[in-house]
């Protein structure tokens, strides 16, 4: 009996060894296998950040407006302690409403962009922590994922594997012409921007699990065009399995359609014809900054990323079914100075709406100057955003996808006047990012209180598909028959959506 007993501790202490043993040396963050070899970072207190991770090769040369191809390996252990290039564009140009900690670094911006980061404070790669996913903004023009509001040690502080990704923009990454048509696999060319994004989450499924993450809960987020992009990742059948929640904050689109192949197709040679350029190979060899002014023209109804318009492929329930967090805010405009005099304003909703426009001055009404002034920073509000992310919530909604609505209304601090855009687009990231530290604005207690709660149901909705936590205000799913938002000001509130007649005016056919 005292020898069973010897030997049944002797073995238990054997699997301790080894386990413990085993941790070690899968808690050895400096020295981590993904594809393409061995990656070291860095660690902040508990987090562990490697950046400037490659996903796919450099679109370079003759990869220049081809789909991302498999990245290419490397000897030894490549440090990744510094952000990749950000994706070719113009350099960045601060003014009021979005400062420097919204904007990318001056440098390194390069077509060489193809890099994801990470964040991770799992103490071992068997604790299957939630992933969450961050897709920039910036029109599908401009970004990338070193602007100082997307860090994300504040999220992997609150148990994500926090990854920020880059992909192509502007001519790059949206670029259609038949001769790249026909040069592809999938006989279609634009969409190179979008096919990034599919690279990085097919990355993500591939190698999170290194960092701790589960590859079986992936939650996709983004902002504006980071938004537009989440939206066509739901609907696109290239994307099927790769994520299992969606945030979209301030963009989506559900009215009217992006281009088919055909228009994009032409529209590109248009552009080469402009630019003075014969043929496809010579415009490969152009240097980068010649074709800078010739911006691209966003995503592409190319039959293959994107099958149909997305209003017809949620309309026929081909998109991926899954939980959605959406909203916009509250002075989420692209309207600037000069603004349209009352009888301009009137005018405009005569030539969008036609006979409807008397109805649209009930809900945007243009009385003198002043007035007409607040209803067209509502109307751009509602006619970009609003009314986009409002569709796509009472589309789900009906088909039985868990929504949750919000609006942010938070008017942000100010130095003086010319920081005084309220609850301007883009305003909530540093806020759901846990990221006010970076922003510099008088913020106060308050600020930071509503940071923590708005982080909290974000954090939440990726670890369990539901916002809600116990001590929590409850987040209520929408419900398109008592359209219900959840209001993010210096109180948060459930509060009926009093403008939904408003945005639902804006469709002939919902």
């Amino acid at each position: 009996m005292i020898m069973r007993y010897l030997l049944s501790t002797i073995s238990l202490i054997i699997c301790i060894a080894i386990f413990h043993s085993c941790s070690i040396s899968i808690t050895d963050w400096g020295k981590l296998k993904v594809t393409g070899g061995y990656i070291s970072g860095i660690t902040d207190s508990n987090v562990h950040i490697f950046k400037g991770i490659p996903f796919a090769a450099p679109p370079v040369d003759s990869l220049r407006w081809k789909a991302p191809q498999p990245v290419r390996p490397w000897d030894g252990v490549k440090s990744c302690t510094a952000f990749g290039p950000s994706p070719m564009q113009r350099a960045p140009q601060p003014f009021n409403v979005w400062s420097e900690e919204y904007l990318i670094p001056s440098q390194p911006i390069s077509e060489d962009c193809l890099y994801l980061n990470v964040w991770t404070a799992a103490e071992n790669k068997i604790e299957k922590r939630p992933v969450f996913v961050w897709i920039y903004g910036g029109g599908f023009q401009s970004g990338g994922s070193a602007v100082p509001i997307y860090d994300g040690k504040a999220m992997a502080d609150q148990g994500l594997v926090f990854v920020s990704i880059n992909y192509r923009v502007g001519l790059f990454g949206f670029f259609a012409h038949p001769e790249l048509s026909k040069e592809s696999a999938s006989h279609v060319s634009g969409n190179y921007g979008l096919l990034d994004q599919v690279a990085a989450l097919k990355w993500v499924r591939d190698n999170i699990a290194q960092f701790g993450g589960d590859p079986a809960n992936v939650t996709i987020a983004g902002q504006s065009a980071g938004s537009m992009s989440v939206n066509c990742l739901v609907a696109s059948p290239l994307a099927k399995g790769l994520f299992h929640h969606a945030i979209a904050e301030s963009g989506a689109h559900f009215t009217g359609g992006y281009p088919g192949l055909g228009e994009a197709e032409e529209l590109g040679v248009q552009k080469m014809a402009a630019l003075g350029i014969p043929d496809i190979d010579s415009l490969r060899k152009a240097p980068a900054s010649a074709l800078l002014a010739s911006g691209g023209i966003g995503p592409i109804v190319d039959g293959h990323f994107l099958p149909k318009q997305i209003y017809r492929i949620f309309e026929n329930r081909g998109q991926n079914p899954v939980d959605l967090i959406t909203g916009w805010n509250q002075e989420d405009a692209l309207v600037f100075p000069p603004f349209k005099s009352a009888a301009e304003f009137k005018q405009q909703l005569q030539q969008l709406y036609g006979e409807n426009a008397m109805k649209m001055l009930s809900y945007y009404p243009a009385g003198n100057d002043s007035i007409a002034l607040r209803s067209q920073v509502a109307f751009s509000r509602d006619r970009h955003f609003g009314m986009q992310n409002f569709r796509w919530a009472n589309v789900a909604a009906k088909q039985g996808t868990k929504v949750y609505l919000y609006r942010f209304a938070r008017q942000l601090p100010y130095a003086d006047e010319t920081t005084n855009y309220g609850a301007f687009h883009t305003a909530e990231v540093p806020f759901v990012l846990g990221n006010l530290k970076f922003v510099n604005r008088p913020w106060t207690e308050q600020d930071f209180e509503l940071s923590r709660k708005m982080s909290a149901y974000w954090v939440n909705f990726a670890k369990t598909g539901s916002p809600n936590a116990e001590g929590m205000l409850e987040w209520e799913p929408y419900d398109p028959g008592q359209p219900r938002v959840m209001w993010f000001d210096l109180d948060i509130a459930m509060r009926p959506l009093k403008d939904s007649a408003a945005l639902q005016s804006m469709f002939t056919d919902f």
